[in-house]
């Protein structure tokens, strides 16, 4: 089955860079991969999505300052942040699905990976 693993969260300073990076195994079993973020009492929030041809959707509260990437296999899968902010401070998922489109909006995702937390300071 599908299996997905984050990494590279970590603390950082505000205004600082991070990238997060989703192994993902069984990848050609996906068609549709995304980031999400809970922060601490808040509802989970969709980051950003991509499909297989690489067409991708950032939410409008990280807008410029976010983007999604992936390699041509589909097995790893990228969130470049930047200029980051103590709101940005939440657990961060990668999910996939079969279809060739989700909204970030629906959270009833195949497959998610166990998060990693990315915690800004000001």
């Amino acid at each position: 089955s599908v299996r997905l693993s984050e990494t590279g969260g970590e603390s950082v300073q505000a205004g600082g860079s991070l990238k997060l990076t989703c192994s993902v195994s069984q990848s050609a079993s996906v068609w549709y991969w995304g980031w999400f973020r809970q922060a601490p009492g808040k509802n989970l929030e969709g980051v950003a999505g991509i499909d297989r041809r690489g067409r991708t959707r950032i939410s409008d509260s990280v807008e410029g300052r976010f983007s999604i990437s992936k390699d041509n296999t589909g097995d790893t899968l990228y969130l470049e942040m930047s200029n980051l902010k103590p709101e940005d401070t939440a657990i961060y998922y990668c999910a996939g699905d079969r279809a060739s489109y989700r909204s970030l909006d629906s959270h009833d995702w195949l497959w998610w990976g166990q998060g990693t937390q990315v915690t800004v300071s000001s």
